[in-house]
């Protein structure tokens, strides 16, 4: 018996969401006198040593599965085969971009159920229960599994990463290809270097309309600098092009789960909160008293912008040179 962790991998290097999910599946696996393996499916798959520290958050063993390319499809049957062949009762997945992808695939090879937007541990004690996020994060649902085997996509930024272990015994599946399997060529990759990634950032600095245009995003780059965050925006400024859309969050963008989210000049529409309202403080800065955001957010500030970043960005460059 076992609990399946799928430890995603990019350019060889495993990212903050798969500890958590790791740290999760162990304590699961604990609960139900089972091994925890995390499996890393990819086509470029991290060196042994990498592989090996999983062991260190939870993982009593690693299983590598070489993909001929990087599809969410082939991630998931290959998961879904090292499930079958460890008799997994539940498989743990992050409900990223690509766990997205990936646990429906899961689910369907192995008939079980999904329980996605998990956001605490699940109670074994009489059955099989899981509390999920409904209603873009505005409830929660207790949700009793009752399959043989669970899908569980966790939601990142919820569960502490505890390191303490030790490495982790490493072995390599033959995945089989279905016969359905094409081929994909991989043309070019365009990606953003020397960012913190918004799904991994724990402190967001995100600006919206009331910055007024691009030419004065410095100001929110340089706050976030000073305070080693992830800078964001809604989704007009993305629509607009002001700025990338991989940085507008809500709704029909990336949801994130930080542990402070400083909301410049956004005024609060549900669409946004919907994406960011599970951020654990939340500032938010309007000159309007009566914008939205100020009755979600922790701590609010009723001043124009312009008057009131650069006065944070002193107090920034202040407290950092007092360290």
């Amino acid at each position: 018996m076992s609990v399946i962790i799928f430890a995603e991998s990019s350019e060889g290097k495993f990212k903050k969401a798969v500890y958590e999910a790791v740290g999760y599946g162990k304590k699961l696996a604990s609960q139900m006198g089972a091994q925890a393996i995390a499996v890393c499916a990819s086509d470029v798959l991290p060196d042994e040593a990498e592989l090996a520290s999983l062991g260190q958050y939870g993982a009593d063993k690693v299983v590598s599965v070489k993909l001929d390319a990087p599809r969410p499809a082939a991630m998931g049957d290959a998961l879904a085969q090292v499930a079958t062949a460890e008799n997994a009762q539940v498989v743990i997945i992050s409900n990223n971009y690509t766990g997205k992808s990936v646990s429906p695939v899961v689910a369907v090879k192995l008939k079980a159920s999904v329980a996605s937007g998990v956001v605490s541990m699940a109670d074994t004690s009489n059955g099989f229960r899981v509390r999920k996020s409904v209603f873009s994060g505005k409830a929660f649902a207790d949700v009793d599994m009752t399959s043989a085997v669970k899908v569980l996509a966790i939601t990142p930024n919820s569960f502490s990463i505890e390191a303490g272990g030790s490495a982790a015994a490493v072995s390599s599946f033959a995945y089989a290809a279905g016969g359905n399997a094409y081929k994909v060529e991989r043309v070019a990759i365009d990606q953003v270097k020397g960012k913190i990634p918004l799904t991994e950032a724990e402190l967001v600095v995100s600006g919206g309309r009331g910055m007024k245009g691009p030419e004065n995003w410095g100001m929110i780059e340089e706050l976030a600098g000073l305070l080693g965050a992830a800078t964001a925006c809604s989704k007009p400024v993305s629509d607009m092009d002001w700025r990338p859309h991989e940085e507008h969050v809500g709704q029909t963008g990336i949801t994130i789960k930080p542990n402070l989210y400083i909301a410049v000049g956004i005024s609060g529409a549900i669409q946004h909160l919907a994406g960011v309202s599970s951020s654990k403080v939340i500032v938010a800065i309007n000159k309007d008293p009566e914008a939205p955001f100020f009755k979600v957010a922790d701590y609010g500030i009723v001043g124009d912008a312009f008057e009131v970043l650069p006065k944070l960005i002193e107090a920034a460059k202040s407290l950092k040179a007092a360290q």
